[in-house]
């Protein structure tokens, strides 16, 4: 009987006194405050490096698809060019284009260039020829629409502009607008530009400052005769239901056009582009984990600490018949808490910023009296952020394993400790 009263309790593990001596040990005594302050430096670290990289990573995210969506809104997701021919048979090659499943408007255009000029400003533009029915059906212009309309757009002479543009020249939708295109008339003197006024019938604005300030939508037939086209094309714009399977509908498309053509798809025409804001993501989130790595440093430093001023009560503990593991798991379960609650409440502040990211721009704009986000610079009329499920659940796993990870030194070393050696570190 005395042999089985000497015997130690055995506690199965994480048993109610370790969470109770974990949670006695993260309320510091006045006398502990230091290891209290850096427990709280830990929590903050960790906060708001989770918080951080959520909003970062949104906003990057954020940044990727708008730019997609208004670059893919006015340009096709796959560009038909012809070979060996010109393309005087565009008609019957976009009918046929336009039969493909999946296929969402196939565009005949004439692309040029031109300087637009007005009794106040000039500007260098790019000049698109297109059919009124396939303009209407890009909604990025016919659904941003700011002056005037497109009612009657292929019968007259009119131009739709970029509203940026109609600032820099200082018009409105019924001014005129002079176009001089560098390739006109053969002369026997030479090739003389071609100048030609245009009455404005409408003013769009896409939210893409580049776009806004540049381009210059002609119906088709008077861009074929101001650029001198022998009634074809330059290419077709082949829009898609879905951008991401563009390499799905290279073959469909090659075989409908039914003659010689050369494909060139979103990702090719943009590819240094979006390449550039893929490493740009990258890099942002290696440094920014740094911050939660620091954080977690932070963590192992605070535990050795705390081990060492908890020497006797560890002491106490093995005395009393608490294991190498019981030890182990109430220091892990201090360090662990100081991480789970700062990357959930990190998390909660990364989404709470992303939801209104727009409004605490335009706040921190008027507090400081500047432009945090000049659409010149940034090609966007607003801060986009787009939470992306996947990537912030990596972030809270990345930031809740370095939590861990950073507890077992301190716990491992504590659960070493006999009590006779816990209490020299009184």
């Amino acid at each position: 009987m005395d042999q089985a009263m000497s015997e130690p309790v055995q506690t199965p593990p994480f048993a109610p006194f370790e969470w109770l001596l974990s949670g006695r040990y993260l309320r510091a005594r006045r006398k502990e405050g230091f290891i209290s302050v850096i427990a709280g430096f830990s929590f903050l670290g960790i906060m708001l490096g989770v918080a951080t990289l959520i909003i970062v990573m949104a906003v990057m995210n954020g940044f990727r698809k708008e730019l997609l969506d208004k670059i893919l809104g006015l340009n096709g997701h796959l560009l038909v060019q012809p070979l060996e021919s010109p393309l005087t048979d565009w008609k019957d090659v976009a009918d046929r284009i336009n039969q493909v499943q999946g296929i969402r408007l196939a565009a005949p255009v004439v692309d040029g260039q031109a300087l637009a000029s007005s009794p106040f400003n000039a500007s260098g533009v790019f000049v698109r020829g297109i059919r009124a029915d396939d303009l209407n059906n890009l909604t990025s212009i016919a659904s941003n629409i700011k002056q005037g309309s497109l009612e009657g757009f292929d019968e007259g002479q009119g131009v739709a502009i970029g509203r940026r543009l109609a600032d820099t020249l200082s018009l409105h939708a019924g001014d005129n607008v002079t176009l001089v295109a560098p390739r006109g008339a053969v002369t026997p003197m030479g090739t003389t530009p071609r100048i030609k006024p245009y009455k404005i019938v409408a003013v769009f604005e896409i939210g893409m400052s580049e776009y806004d300030a540049s381009f210059v939508f002609m119906p088709l037939p008077e861009a074929q005769a101001y650029f001198n086209r022998n009634n074809d094309v330059s290419a077709i714009e082949v829009f898609t239901t879905n951008p991401d399977r563009i390499d799905a509908f290279r073959k469909a498309v090659t075989e409908a056009a039914g003659r010689p053509v050369f494909l060139v798809d979103w990702r090719q025409r943009n590819s240094t582009f979006f390449n550039a804001l893929q490493v740009e993501r990258n890099v942002m989130f290696l440094i920014l984990t740094m911050i939660v790595l620091v954080a977690a440093l932070n963590i192992i430093s605070g535990l050795i600490m705390l081990v060492k001023d908890k020497g006797s009560d560890i002491a106490i503990l093995r005395t009393m018949g608490a294991s190498q593991g019981a030890i182990m798991r109430i220091f892990l379960i201090t360090g662990a808490a100081i991480g789970v609650v700062g990357t959930v409440t990190g998390l909660f502040v990364g989404i709470l910023i992303c939801v209104n990211i727009e409004s605490i721009r335009q706040f921190l704009s008027w507090l400081t009296n500047t432009d945090l986000f000049p659409r010149e610079l940034y090609f966007l009329s607003k801060l986009p952020a787009e939470i992306d499920f996947g990537e912030t659940t990596a972030v809270v796993i990345m930031a809740l394993t370095l939590s861990f990870l950073a507890t077992l030194y301190p716990s491992w070393r504590a659960a070493r400790l006999d009590p006779v050696e816990a209490l020299r570190y009184e």
